[in-house]
Formats: C-alpha cells, sequence, structure tokens
C-alpha cells in the first residue's frame, strides 16, 4: 500500500510539473504586452520598459517560468499586471467561495444519486425504476446553467423564497448565507446527481448479479440486506472513480455558475482577469485549477486502496 502511495504521490508531482509547463506556454504564447495593456495604448515606451522589468518581463522565458513556479510554491505568486495587488490574498479569498459551492453541489449530487441510483438497479425491470430512469436522462441533459436560471426564475422570482444572487460569508450572517448558497448548489448539484444516478444504478446492477450475493439471499437474507451488507463496498469501487471526475467538473462549471448568481468565486476571478487581459491572475488562477483536478484524483487513488482489498494485497 505504501509503495502505491509513493507511487501515486510521484505521479501527482509529475502531473503538476507538466500542468505549470503547459500553462505558463500558452500564457506566453498569447499575443500582445501586459505592461502596455495595463498602461493603455497611449503610455510612452519608457514607462512600459519600466512596468515591464518590475513584473519581470524582461527578462529569459526560464527565468520567469522558475520566479513564477517559486512563488507559487512558496505561496506568493506576485502581484496583479493591472491592479498591482498581491494575487494571493484575493485567490485565497475567492478560492474558498468556490469550495463552499462545489463541496455543497457534491454533497448534494451524492445524497440524491446513491440512493436513487440503487434504487433504480434494484427495480430496474419495474415501472418505478423506468420512470427514474427516464428523469436521470433528462437531468443529464441539462446543463447547469440553465438549471440555475430555472431555480432563480421559480424560486427567487416567482415564489421569492430565496435570493436571485449575492453571497455573504458564513461568519457574517450565517443564515443568509445558507440561503444565498441553496441555489448555486442545487444548480450543480442537481445535474452532477442526474449523472452519478445513471453510474451507480449501473455498478449496483453489476453487483446484484454477483455469485456471492445470490449465496447471501440463499442463505436467507432479504435482497435489500444482502446488498447493504455485501454489495454496496463493492458497488462503491467504479464509483468513486466517477465521483472524482464529477468534482473535477464541479470546480469547472462553478465557474459559470458563480457568473449566474453573481458570486465572488474563483470562477468570477478567472473570467475578470481574462476580461481585464491580467495574463498573470489568468496563469495563476488556471494553475491553481489544475492542481485541484489533480489532487482530486490522487484522493480517489488513495480512497480505492481504503475500499478495495484487491489493490492493498497487489502491493503488499
Amino acid at each position: 500500500m505504501i509503495v502505491r502511495l509513493v507511487q501515486r504521490v510521484v505521479i501527482l508531482l509529475a502531473g503538476l510539473v507538466v500542468s505549470s509547463v503547459m500553462v505558463f506556454a500558452f500564457m506566453a504564447v498569447l499575443p500582445g504586452d501586459p505592461a502596455r495593456v495595463a498602461l493603455g495604448v497611449n503610455a510612452s515606451p519608457s514607462a512600459v520598459a519600466q512596468l515591464r522589468e518590475e513584473f519581470g518581463l524582461d527578462r529569459p522565458l526560464v527565468n520567469q517560468y522558475l520566479g513564477w513556479v517559486r512563488g507559487l510554491v512558496t505561496f506568493h505568486p506576485g502581484n496583479s499586471y493591472i491592479s498591482h495587488a498581491a494575487i494571493g490574498p484575493q485567490i485565497a479569498d475567492r478560492l474558498q467561495v468556490t469550495l463552499w459551492l462545489v463541496g455543497a453541489g457534491m454533497v448534494i449530487a451524492c445524497i440524491l444519486a446513491v440512493p436513487m441510483g440503487t434504487l433504480m438497479a434494484m427495480r430496474h425491470r419495474r415501472p418505478s425504476g423506468l420512470f427514474l430512469s427516464a428523469l436521470s436522462q433528462v437531468g443529464v441533459a441539462v446543463p447547469a446553467f440553465l438549471a440555475g436560471i430555472l431555480l432563480i426564475t421559480v424560486f427567487a422570482v416567482g415564489l421569492g423564497w430565496l435570493p436571485a444572487n449575492g453571497w455573504t460569508p458564513p461568519a457574517q450572517d450565517p443564515v443568509l448565507f445558507l440561503k444565498q448558497l441553496v441555489l448555486p448548489a442545487l444548480s450543480l448539484g442537481l445535474v452532477q446527481a442526474a449523472v452519478l444516478t445513471r453510474y451507480v444504478r449501473s455498478a449496483v446492477l453489476d453487483v446484484l448479479r454477483e455469485d456471492y450475493l445470490r449465496t447471501a439471499r440463499a442463505k436467507g437474507l432479504r435482497p435489500t440486506r444482502a446488498l447493504l451488507r455485501h454489495g454496496l463496498r463493492n458497488a462503491a469501487v467504479p464509483v468513486v472513480t466517477v465521483m472524482g471526475l464529477q468534482l473535477a467538473t464541479l470546480l469547472v462549471g462553478a465557474v459559470v455558475i458563480e457568473r449566474v448568481f453573481a458570486i465572488p468565486g474563483l470562477g468570477s476571478l478567472l473570467l475578470d482577469s481574462v476580461a481585464n487581459r491580467d495574463l498573470i491572475m489568468v496563469q495563476d488562477v488556471v494553475m491553481i485549477i489544475a492542481a485541484a483536478v489533480l489532487l482530486v484524483n490522487f484522493l480517489v487513488d488513495a480512497v480505492y486502496l481504503m475500499i478495495d482489498p484487491r489493490l492493498r494485497a497487489d502491493a503488499s
């Protein structure tokens, strides 16, 4: 098990290095001079040259890359090209907002998908199972931003139960925080729940056909109890993979949802930075998202080792 974890750590570090090189190279080849954009088209050449020197843009690309990576590792990613404010505190403030949103969306997806997918598998030849299957197919076809608009129309505009947008830190007003979190979290969670439900159904169906589950039922266990006692852990192995991928999808999907609900998260910061051509901010935010996706994949591999004894046996 330790050997496998070490291997996964090495893969994680290699992925971070490759991702950083790709992100930096992509930003480096974009047309335009960040110093010229920051100062405006009427800036003098001397002012542009001075700003390029201040930001280190006059150094060789290799030195720029190493300096950028060093700043990320030491949590000092530099200053914005536009506002000259420190980037680290801005990303930290926005990241915690996004984590609340993504975490709540994932919890909603799991709470809905696991029991619904299991029920669909156990009733896959009955009308109720067919109805739930059709319902999940509709959910898969609806994009998260459209779900958000529909939820705003019904619960914010029509019924007036919840606010349509905005964000309040939980320490400032917990009740208002929860009210403002409900609709965007549902927008992310409902769509991902529909996708996850299909995988849970497929995994549980495969387990229901296994010989050991037939043996458990032959010994007198009811089908539901046999599944809960012997089947769900095996069904969880493929589902964990999908959950990891969906968590990464939620991180990317939050970019659009934050814009729909006017939430000051990492996605909004990224879109604003792109609009302002604040390339260093874009570079840092994209790298943070890439690192989060790689970290999720690493955690999925670690969970595999805990829930699948076959992997631990192979590692030993």
